[in-house]
Order: C-alpha cells, then sequence, then structure tokens
C-alpha cells in the first residue's frame, strides 16, 4: 500500500517521450540503436524519484489505437504526424525500463493518459491528498487545485493555482474555456476562428466562462478589446465548433481505472532486467550506479580467494599447481599501456574460479613492503611461460607477450584470448576489453584502474600503489579472465566456423602481431621535418587565399565562422544541418559545395594537408623509440566489425597513396643499409572475392582470362569494344565496380562520378544486366541476411546485423549495405591474415634475411636483405597467392625501394 501522507505523483510518460526525443541529440549505442528518448524519460523519473523518495511514481502512458474524442471528432490530431520511427523503437526499452524501475506503469485504451491521470488525480485529491502531475503539456493546468500541482521535469519549474494565474491570466477552472476559444493546433482542435489567446483572453475575464460568454453573446461588443464590436456574431455562427472543442479539450476524470491512488505504489528495482537493459542500451554510468549498490553482486562481493605471493615456498607452491592446471588465467602489471616502454611490475595467475594470486615484483613506493626479486622469479616461471604445451588464457595476451619479451621471455602456449573469443563469437555486441565483456557476460563490475590509481596528472604508475589494492585489483583481472573464458568458450564451441577463425585466424595472429609491433618501422625524422616545414608554407598560402575568397580573415579551424562566411556572407546553399540546426560545415557537405564554388574546394584541401601535418608529420619523429630508433604501431584485432585489423599510435591505416604530400610521408619509412622495403599487394582482392561468391559467369571469365577488369566492366557498361574503352569510361566502371560491394545507390554513384541520378541508373541496370550473377548474390545475401540475423565469410567469420530487421527503413538498407560488402570485406581481412600467418611462418622457419613490419590494407610490407630481394619477393608473392583457393587467381604485385612509396 502506498504511503497516503505522500503525494501521489502521476507522470505523463507520452509528453516526456516527445519532448525528450526532440530535447536530445540522436544518441545510439553501438549496434546503431536509438536510446536518447529512452535516456531522456529515464533521467526524468531517476530525478522523480530522488525528489519523492516516499511517493508512488506513476507513469502513464498513451495506449496504441483510437479514443473517444476521434469518435467525437474525426480530425482530433489528424495533423499529427506519425510517430518516428526513431522514437518507435524506444518504446519499449521505456515501459520494459519503467517497469524494470518499479514503477506503476498504466495504458488504457480508448482514452488518453491525459484522462487517466485526471482520473487519478481528481480522486486523490477528493481525498485531500497531494498529487504532483509531471507534464510539459500546458492542458493539464485544467487539473490544477488545491492539492495539484504541475511540475515540468525538464525545465525544472512548478505550477499551483496561483502559477496558473500567472501564466494564463485565469485560474485553472477556465483553462478549458482558454482551449475551446482558441483552439490547439496540435490536437487540431477547431476552436473559433479569428479567436487568438488575447482575444479568448478578454472574453473569459469580461464575461465569464463558455456558458456564460454565448449566454451573453450581446454584451461582447461593449468589451474593450480590438475587433469586439464583430466578435459577437463570428462567435455565434461558431457555436457548435465552440462546444465540440470544449469536449475535446476537457479531460476526463471518471475513467474506469482497476486500480486507485491507495493501491498504487513502487515495488523493488528489478535489478536483473536493469542489468540487461542498461548493458544493452550502454548506459554505462548507470550501470555502474547499479553495480556498486551494496546489495549488487559486485566483483568484491564474490566467493574469492586471493593470495599475494611474497616469500619463495608460496612461488612453488604457486608452479607446482600451474603447472598441473589443464589451463591458468595469466595477466602482467605494468608501468605502461605502451608496449614498448613498459616495464613489469607483477603477475597474477588464476587456475581456478575465485583462486587467484599476484607475485609483486616491483612495487617500489616509500614503504613498499619486500619483494621477491624480479629477475629470479621471471627465471623460475620461464619453463612455464615458454612451455607451448601448457595452455594460457589472457586478456590481450599479444600485450603481455610484448612486455614479457622486453624481459626476455618468449611468451608460448596462447591458447585462448577472451578479447578474441567475444570478438569472434559477436564482433559488434559489445566493446571488447575486460569490463565491458565482465558487465555483458557476467554481469560485473570489476575494479577499474582509475579507482586505485586516481585520474589525471596525478594518476600513479602501477608500481606506485599500495600492495594491498594493487594485489587484489591484479588477482580480479586474472580471476576475472578465467570466468570469461568459461562463459565464452562455450558460446563460441557451438559453431565449428566461428572455433575454425579463432583457432586457425586470430589466435596464432597474437605472437606473430606482437613480433612485428616490436619489429618497427625506420623513418626519417629528417624528412618528415623537412615535409613538415613546407606543409607549413604552403597552409599558409591557402590561408591567405581563403580570406580573399571570403572578403576578411576568419578561423578556418572554426565551424562557426566558416559557417558565417560561407551560409550568411557568401549565401552558398545549405546542404545539411547539424543536429542544433546550424549549417553543417562537415567535410562531405563541404566536398558537394566544392564542385561549384572556389572557398569550399580551397577549405577541403587546407583541412587534408592540415590534417597529414598534425598526425603525421609532426607527430611520426616525436613517436620514435628512443631504444630501437623506429615507430611502433599497435595492431587491434577486436575494433574493426568484419575482421580488418586496425592500427593507433600511429594509425597506419590512413596515410594517404594517391596524393603527392601524402606519397612523401610514406617515403618517410625507410630501409635500413643493406636492405630495400618490398611491399607486396594483392590486386583486387575484393571483386575477386565478389566474383568467387556470385560465380557470375562474366565476372569469372574476366578474371580468369586476365583482364583489366574495370576495362572490361566498361566495356560491357558502355556497349564498346575492348580496344576503344575510354580512360574516363574506365574511370566510371571502376567506380561502378566498387561501388556496388559497398552497396552504393544510384544517388551515391551520380555524386561521385556528377551524373544526373537516372543516368547513374543506367548504368547499374546495364552493369547488372551483363553481370547478373553479382544481382543474385545481392538478393540471396539480402534475404540470408534478414533470415539470419548474419553473414558470413569463406572461412566462417561472422557479422552479426542487429538492425537488419529495424523498424526505420534507412537503418535496414545500411544494414543490408553491410551484409553485401561483409563477406568480401571480411574474406578478404581473413586472407590477408592467412598470408602473414603463411609469410611469417616461412621466414622464420627458413631463417630468411628479412621481416615483416606492416601490414596495411590488403598490404604486407618487409624489410628484405638486398641481395634477397627477388627470390624472397617471389616467395612472398606465392605465399599471399595461396591464401585461399577462390575460382579466379589470387593476384599478388610486389615492388621493392630504398622506402615504401618506392616500393609500392
Amino acid at each position: 500500500m502506498a504511503d497516503n501522507a505522500s503525494p501521489i505523483v502521476l507522470v505523463d510518460g507520452s509528453s516526456y517521450l516527445y519532448r525528450a526525443f526532440h530535447a536530445l541529440p540522436p544518441l545510439s549505442n553501438s549496434k546503431g540503436e536509438p536510446t536518447g528518448a529512452v535516456r531522456g524519460v529515464i533521467s526524468m523519473l531517476k530525478r522523480l524519484l530522488k525528489d519523492y523518495p516516499q511517493s508512488p511514481v506513476v507513469v502513464v502512458f498513451d495506449a496504441k489505437g483510437k479514443t473517444f474524442r476521434d469518435e467525437l471528432f474525426a480530425e482530433y490530431k489528424a495533423q499529427r504526424p506519425p510517430m518516428p520511427d526513431e522514437l518507435r523503437e524506444q518504446v519499449e526499452p521505456i515501459h520494459k525500463l519503467v517497469e524494470a524501475l518499479g514503477l506503476p506503469l498504466i495504458c488504457v485504451p480508448g482514452v488518453e493518459a491525459d484522462d487517466v491521470i485526471g482520473t487519478l488525480a481528481r480522486q486523490a485529491s477528493e481525498q485531500g491528498r497531494a498529487v504532483v502531475i509531471s507534464t510539459g503539456d500546458k492542458d493539464m493546468a485544467q487539473l490544477v487545485d488545491a492539492n495539484t500541482t504541475l511540475v515540468n521535469t525538464m525545465t525544472g519549474t512548478a505550477m499551483d493555482e496561483t502559477g496558473v494565474k500567472e501564466k494564463f491570466g485565469i485560474p485553472p477552472s477556465l483553462v478549458i474555456d482558454l482551449l475551446a476559444l482558441m483552439g490547439d493546433k496540435v490536437d487540431n482542435i477547431p476552436g473559433v476562428a479569428g479567436v487568438g489567446e488575447k482575444t479568448a483572453l478578454a472574453l473569459l475575464q469580461g464575461l465569464g466562462g463558455l456558458e456564460e460568454i454565448y449566454a451573453g453573446l450581446d454584451k461582447v461588443a461593449e468589451l474593450s478589446f480590438r475587433g469586439a464590436k464583430t466578435m459577437g456574431p463570428k462567435l455565434e455562427a461558431a457555436r457548435d465548433q465552440a462546444f465540440l472543442s470544449y469536449q475535446l479539450a476537457t479531460i476526463k476524470t471518471d475513467v474506469e481505472l482497476s486500480e486507485t491512488p491507495e493501491t498504487l505504489s513502487n515495488k523493488a528495482p528489478d535489478k536483473e532486467a536493469l542489468l540487461e537493459w542498461y548493458t544493452r542500451l550502454e548506459f554505462k554510468a548507470w550501470l555502474d550506479e547499479l553495480l556498486s549498490d551494496e546489495d549488487q553482486p559486485a566483483a568484491e562481493q564474490l566467493e574469492q580467494e586471493y593470495e599475494t605471493i611474497t616469500d619463495q615456498a608460496e612461488l612453488e607452491r604457486w608452479i607446482a599447481r600451474l603447472k598441473q592446471a589443464e589451463v591458468f588465467a595469466f595477466d602482467t602489471e605494468t608501468t605502461s599501456l605502451k608496449y614498448m616502454d613498459a616495464e613489469l611490475v607483477g603477475l597474477s595467475f588464476a587456475v581456478e574460479v575465485g583462486k587467484a594470486a599476484y607475485v609483486p615484483l616491483a612495487h617500489d613506493y616509500p614503504g613498499a613492503p619486500e619483494q621477491l626479486e624480479r629477475d629470479s622469479v621471471l627465471e623460475q616461471l620461464r619453463p612455464l611461460l615458454e612451455d607451448s604445451a601448457l595452455a594460457k588464457v589472457g586478456q590481450n595476451l599479444k600485450y603481455d607477450a610484448s612486455v614479457l619479451a622486453n624481459h626476455g621471455v618468449t611468451l608460448r602456449g596462447i591458447r585462448y584470448d577472451t578479447m578474441l573469443e567475444s570478438y569472434v563469437l559477436d564482433s559488434v555486441a559489445t566493446r571488447h576489453d575486460m569490463d565491458s565483456l565482465a558487465l555483458k557476460y557476467l554481469g560485473l563490475k570489476t575494479t577499474s584502474f582509475e579507482e586505485i590509481a586516481g585520474k589525471g596528472a596525478k594518476q600513479l604508475t602501477f608500481n606506485q600503489i599500495p600492495l594491498e589494492q594493487a594485489a587484489h585489483y591484479a588477482a580480479e583481472d586474472a580471476d576475472i579472465t578465467l570466468r570469461l573464458h568459461q562463459a565464452l568458450w562455450p558460446k563460441l564451441e557451438q559453431e565449428a566456423g566461428q572455433v575454425s577463425v579463432f583457432e586457425d585466424i586470430e589466435m596464432p595472429l597474437v605472437p606473430v602481431l606482437s613480433q612485428i609491433e616490436r619489429q618497427g618501422a625506420l623513418i626519417s625524422r629528417e624528412l618528415l621535418q623537412q615535409h613538415s616545414s613546407d606543409l607549413a608554407k604552403r597552409l599558409q598560402v591557402l590561408e591567405e587565399k581563403a580570406h580573399e575568397l571570403a572578403g576578411q580573415p576568419f578561423n578556418l579551424g572554426s565551424p562557426k565562422q566558416l559557417g558565417e562566411i560561407l551560409f550568411e556572407k557568401l549565401e552558398l546553399p545549405v546542404i545539411r544541418k547539424t543536429p542544433k540546426g546550424a549549417p553543417s560545415t562537415a567535410e562531405e557537405v563541404l566536398a558537394e559545395l566544392a564542385l561549384d564554388y572556389p572557398l569550399p574546394k580551397l577549405l577541403l584541401e587546407y583541412r587534408s594537408l592540415s590534417k597529414l601535418k598534425s598526425t603525421y608529420t609532426d607527430k611520426l619523429p616525436e613517436m620514435i623509440n628512443d631504444k630501437t630508433g623506429r615507430v611502433h604501431t599497435s595492431y587491434h584485432q577486436a575494433v574493426a566489425a568484419t575482421g580488418r585489423l586496425s592500427s593507433s599510435d600511429p594509425n597506419l591505416q590512413n596515410i594517404p597513396i594517391r596524393t603527392v604530400e601524402g606519397r612523401r610521408v610514406r617515403q618517410a619509412f625507410i630501409a635500413p643499409q643493406g636492405y630495400r622495403i618490398v611491399a607486396a599487394d594483392y590486386s583486387q582482392i575484393e571483386l575477386r572475392i565478389m566474383a568467387h561468391l556470385s560465380a557470375d559467369e562474366g565476372l569469372l571469365k574476366a578474371f580468369k582470362d586476365g583482364l583489366d577488369v574495370h576495362r572490361a566492366t566498361a566495356a560491357e557498361v558502355f556497349e564498346t569494344p575492348l580496344e576503344a574503352v575510354s580512360s574516363e569510361q574506365r574511370r566510371k566502371a571502376k567506380a561502378i565496380n566498387f561501388g556496388l560491394i559497398y552497396g552504393m545507390s544510384a544517388f551515391g554513384l551520380a555524386r561521385q562520378l556528377h551524373l544526373g541520378r537516372n543516368e547513374a541508373q543506367e548504368y547499374i541496370e546495364r552493369y547488372f544486366e551483363r553481370y547478373p550473377g553479382v544481382q543474385d548474390y545481392m538478393d540471396r545475401t539480402r534475404e540470408l541476411a534478414h533470415d539470419k540475423g548474419y553473414v558470413e565469410t569463406l572461412f566462417g567469420r561472422r557479422l552479426y546485423l542487429p538492425e537488419i530487421n529495424a523498424r526505420n527503413k534507412m537503418r535496414v538498407q545500411a544494414a543490408e549495405r553491410m551484409a553485401i560488402n561483409a563477406p568480401m570485406q571480411g574474406s578478404a581481412a581473413d586472407i590477408i591474415k592467412k598470408a602473414m600467418l603463411s609469410v611469417h611462418a616461412w621466414l622464420q622457419d627458413e631463417r630468411q634475411d628479412a621481416r615483416i613490419i606492416m601490414q596495411v590494407h590488403d598490404e604486407l610490407v618487409l624489410e628484405v636483405a638486398e641481395q634477397e630481394v627477388e627470390a624472397i619477393s617471389a616467395r612472398v608473392c606465392e605465399l599471399m597467392a595461396g591464401a585461399a583457393q577462390l575460382a579466379v587467381p589470387l593476384l599478388v604485385e610486389a615492388g621493392a625501394g630504398a622506402n615504401w612509396d618506392e616500393a609500392h
């Protein structure tokens, strides 16, 4: 039963649903599911629960279907547009979260949310109980009385009887009359033609309510408002309409309800349901809040036996346990996230759930307890760590392998990696860091590094953290890793294709990538500094030209100033707006404007060169490692959804190749003395995979005959003999070939080739006429994706498509494009990974004087001894071509040079 001493809080859920949707930017989770309205509504409810802790908070929504008002007036709310798809998708999550919070949720067919609220408010008020109506709807002011107050949680304002009088100029009892006279465009309540708010207020203040006005129409002309003399006949003509409007605007207070104010009360929150929805919608702050609750089984409350190993006997006992374990979890704690700089501070192990140990080795804060000597411990652990027969599981073991390598230990037996288990299982289900995985798959909040080390400039490194805190954190990492493995591996085992991707591609790649990263790439500091200086001069010239074109100086990096110049001063057309309504100056907008206007074209060049300077020519010299004289990137296996590797610090994937300035950056990647750079690149690999998957006879023949596939396509699409195809026709055909495998529409192709949409559509239709197998493949793939919810690469890697059956058409179309492209892009990613494994193994086994130093897109880059270039290049091409058996040959082209640009 409710506490009748506390107000009953009645929430107009439908009002806040729309207000939250329009007030907040279009937020979404990593799967693309919209979340902004959910966040807004639930934030408002949490605020109410905080403000009224002893009160029942009742949330009322409109039910589906028509109401009695539609029967009174067929045009009622007829002008309202249908609910946007992005909002419709959020209704169910909001309802589920309201219920999970333990709040009463009411939807009554045949009436509106306002009527349910009105009925409950009137019942409670008649009992002398305080009522709070939480809404943004002005119509609700008619319900305000001595016990009833309106509260707008989004604006923080409240309105009682005095507040209504101040806001509207009339008491709550005349609000319905006001609405009846002036009408309501939003709800399509007609009102009286020619009567606005001022006239309506003058009538109500001068004569009283609607009944009094119509009883004294002859007195209207005596009132002092403008148009009073002619208003009487207008009111008479609209008598029926005015009283119909009164009916439509009146909130019912006598709806038959199964609930009463006395029976409505909050229940205990359903924490499991909240956990599920917060995780799905990626409301991290609320997840942390939920899991920090003392009643929640957080990681600290798990059944656990964590030990800190500080003497030789304990170490020997654990070494014996590790030797006997079928698989043990393993983690390193270090001084840095940068693997080349990181020094080992300690090691943690877990052999069974809840039982873990930490071996501190280098905690050196004042007063730190005595610890075992690091080199001695590593020598004792070396036989275990280097034993390929002893299975290890870790979270991002590539990092741990690199750290151990810094101390002369080669980690072997890398059998499982929970980051990669999660990634192969479903690359788009979540982020694949330990904290996210623990929340998703174990329902646990792990201890964050910030909790023990602090934040910002004063954050401690691990060696400075007191041992008691450090030991629990480190042991928990190993324990959680083992728990994750036990949760994830059985799921992965259910599909042979995914197991194969994990065991044959991703796990073997871990030590290979570790070696490539530590090898690093040699770069010329001098060349980059000279390039940076040249770019600075070029940027200065471009800035001066931009000021000249604009007719005034302005900050080229300021979207606000740029918008003012382009759209206010120069009056260029507004292509797109930002979520806040300002004209967009995004790159794609400038690209479209650049077709017709000189300033946007110049700005694009400025942005491109500025990014090149800040990202590469300025930054790369600073990233040269003092010990090795090289730059060492980090490759990420668990980021790109389709299986492609990405890289960071530096990002090697985005160095431009088509511009002179981009190639100058590549020229700075140089071979050491006595060596050459060899770059081996797959030719048109995704088109070849398309030919294989579609089994289209025309495409298969073009590749088998060794034709230039873009020229062959041009000959077909433009109905021209092969030898007569022009370079312009080939360029268009190339755009079609690549555009279609990325799901490009006729509109997209038209924009890229600067054609009319109809002409682009004709090209696409002609393409599919000549290559019907491609059309069949695309249709089959879309159908399969809708049916199964995922697509697969040639090797069994899955890409799940959570939006493929969404209600929003644009999201579905985006998911369909991804469904078509993912098998090609993902298969290409798998092939290059398999090639890396083959090439690396051959170089190691044959002890060749060569090594892989980079992997970029479909290309392997190596350093090769000068006298071995020809032989090694040939063998590398052979191994890469043999990484997969397709219905068409895999063509690999290799080049060599003193630097990366020369080799390409």
